[in-house]
Parts: structure tokens; C-alpha cells; sequence
């Protein structure tokens, strides 16, 4: 058809998440090695515009909202030759231990992950 499949941008938006986690100095493997798992519980997508086949491009992504136990990410999908918007998202995460149990996040990690106002209307 010429167009991303819409699971695409699922996929799109958790590499710009785990971007955004390193560049935040925030190592998910680190996270994971003391028992700490992100589970992905809610996810919204809002397709503006098609991605077509072989399109480059850019994902934004920032932390909306956080407190002990969830993190919310926002997300922006634009082709950057023509900056056209392609589509929106958002991400709910919750902390589990290494049982599945709910978990807390790290104080060190919350101050690295601080909300920020949304660059564009979800």
C-alpha cells in the first residue's frame, strides 16, 4: 500500500523512549540488572498523516508526567525534510520488581527523568 503499517510507530516510539532514557543518563539495562521492570500499560496514537515507504524519520520524545510507580512519555513522529506531523502518542509505564509485583523507581532516576510542558498538543 505504500504506507507504514500503524504498529510501526508502537515500535518507533519505544526506540525514541530508550534513546530518551540514555541521553537522560538512565541505562534500562541497568534497571533491569536490580530487579526493575517498565511495563508498558496504556498507549494512545494519534495518526495525522501517513508515514510512506522508505520515509525518514524523526521521533521526539519527552517525559509528560512521572511519580513513584509511572512514567508517562509523549511522543511527536515528523518527517523531518518537510517537518509534516505524522502522528502523536503517549506511553504509560509502571515499575514492577522482579516478581511482577508493583515497584517504585529509583529517586536517581526520577531526578533524571523530570516532566517537561509538551513541545506540541497531543
Amino acid at each position: 500500500m505504500g504506507v507504514a503499517h500503524h504498529a510501526n510507530y508502537l515500535v518507533w516510539c519505544e526506540e525514541a523512549r530508550t534513546a530518551h532514557f540514555r541521553r537522560s543518563g538512565v541505562s534500562y539495562r541497568d534497571l533491569e540488572n536490580q530487579g526493575l521492570i517498565l511495563v508498558v500499560v496504556e498507549v494512545q496514537v494519534r495518526y495525522r498523516a501517513p508515514a510512506r515507504y522508505d520515509d525518514l524519520l524523526r521521533v521526539d520524545c519527552w517525559v509528560r508526567d512521572r511519580n513513584r510507580r509511572r512514567l508517562i512519555f509523549g511522543y511527536a513522529v515528523r518527517r523531518p525534510d518537510d517537518h509534516q506531523l505524522l502522528a502523536t502518542a503517549q506511553t504509560s509505564l509502571i515499575a514492577l520488581d522482579s516478581s511482577h509485583v508493583l515497584g517504585r523507581l529509583p529517586p536517581r532516576v526520577l531526578d533524571h527523568l523530570e516532566p517537561v510542558p509538551d513541545p506540541i498538543r497531543l
